[in-house]
């Protein structure tokens, strides 16, 4: 049994039976007659299916909203903008797609050379709660657009997130059975990568389950896509603006109720503007308001389950039992639900969990430099290389940054975020491959040399 349970009080709001093998097989075997019609679709009329789908999501986008916030708990304000976002990935693949996917010439001498883009067939996509829709429409809005289809396993604690995703394709006008939520748990997916039908894998999730699908994947040789955890740094250096620095350190550390892999975790700060610029973020971390996500001043609202709340506390109190300072925070707030009160850590030793493992909740560590070789050195001193942003106005320190911080993305004075325009993915333990921009509608395709003498 799958159950929709609401993360602010704990209370179950519906239960759903989880799929069985049968069951599976058949959505399967529909899938596939789905696809080998899809494939053949001329990329105008997959684009047009694609505006209609935005035109839902910008509509309803309320409606929408309210479903993410009473599943898995961000403010009700987030989760209508992320709503409208998956707009924006459905609208850039319906603009650019058939550009991106033409037949590419290549210069090879006497005769004919050029790339052909086709697709592979139905791509399993294993998703994660925290960003319920746009997890999802970053996938498959180029997916789809390519000519696959989609097959979506997504967290068991949003099934009707991806109930309704699965509605909203339809109504898009998307053949049926082209794009299928499959409501199973995560002992289901290895059946499913083992199954000849399905031909890819794309995954956002923990470093674990990346692991998981990765091997079970490569003993079928399937190709994989990898989006996995983070521990991203935001340097500030002399030269930064402070006030701009601190107010968007604090927003970049408690996007999503701190629960993205992009947030910024680790906050490295120049010695000679740590003072001003800790008093700044933690004067903002201190007054953010904590309570009911769907009340619309809410800025933080509760942590997706009890689980991960009890992470979170153990890595808070095993970092200050190691030695890191506990500046404020750092305890369960005593409401109903899953609530933890914006924290902020600094000097943790390097081999606490604070400085090494990924903190999913408001929880952010401050850590002191004397220089930019030092600062790099300490943002890289991390399992993980997704994202990385860093704040200084001396263009020669800006070229070092993109230069030598290991991640997959580097914002210079800004926060980092997703951008249906911008190829998004990490390195080192973050994973590999890159969804979004020309890059992420490539990565499900044969890239198919072709050569006419």
């Amino acid at each position: 049994m799958i159950a929709s349970i609401n993360p602010a009080n704990g209370k179950i709001m519906r239960t759903f039976p989880a799929l069985t093998d049968a069951e599976i097989d058949a959505r399967l075997g529909r899938s596939v007659s789905a696809w080998r019609a899809w494939r053949n679709t001329p990329l105008g009329e997959r684009a047009r299916c694609l505006l209609a789908a935005a035109d839902i999501l910008e509509n309803e986008r309320d409606r929408f909203g309210r479903l993410m916030t009473l599943e898995m708990g961000k403010p009700l304000t987030a989760a209508r903008a992320e709503a409208a976002k998956c707009a924006t990935a459905c609208r850039y693949y319906a603009e650019y797609g058939e550009r991106l996917l033409a037949d590419e010439p290549i210069d090879a001498g006497a005769g004919q050379s050029y790339l052909r883009y086709q697709p592979l067939g139905p791509v399993l996509a294993v998703m994660p709660w925290n960003f319920p829709f746009w997890q999802v429409f970053r996938f498959a809005a180029p997916a789809l657009m390519a000519g696959n289809a989609g097959l979506l396993k997504h967290a068991s604690n949003v099934p009707g997130c991806a109930l309704v995703i699965e509605q909203i394709m339809s109504r898009a006008g998307f053949p049926p059975d082209l794009f299928q939520s499959l409501l199973i748990g995560s002992d289901q997916v290895a059946r499913l990568i083992d199954d000849p039908r399905v031909k890819a894998v794309s995954l956002t999730g923990s470093e674990a389950a990346g692991v998981e699908v990765a091997a079970q994947a490569g003993r079928q040789i399937k190709k994989t896509v990898l989006e996995l955890g983070g521990s991203d740094p935001f340097i500030v250096m002399p030269s930064a603006d402070l006030d701009r620095a601190a107010s968007v350190a604090v927003e970049a550390r408690t996007i999503n109720n701190g629960q993205s892999c992009i947030a910024a975790k680790r906050f490295i700060v120049h010695g000679s503007v740590a003072g001003a610029f800790a008093a700044r973020f933690i004067n903002a971390m201190m007054a953010l308001k904590v309570g009911d996500p769907m009340e619309e001043s809410t800025q933080i609202g509760p942590l997706a389950t009890p689980a991960i709340l009890e992470d979170l506390d153990r890595q808070v109190r095993r970092s200050v039992e190691m030695g890191a300072q506990l500046l404020f925070g750092g305890h369960r707030l005593d409401l109903p639900g899953n609530y933890y009160a914006p924290t902020v850590l600094a000097d943790a030793p390097p081999e606490s969990p604070a400085y090494r493992e990924e903190l999913f909740g408001p929880v952010a560590l401050l850590m002191h430099t004397d220089g930019i070789d030092d600062a790099i050195r300490l943002a890289n001193d991390t399992a993980f290389g997704l994202g990385a942003s860093a704040w200084t106005a001396d263009p020669f320190e800006q070229n070092q940054f993109i230069d030598e911080l290991e991640a997959g993305m580097v914002f210079i004075n800004g926060m980092v975020a997703s951008d249906a325009r911008l190829p998004f993915g990490g390195v080192k333990r973050s994973g590999y491959g890159r969804e979004l921009s020309a890059w992420g509608i490539r990565e499900f395709v044969n890239v198919k040399t072709v050569r006419i003498a």
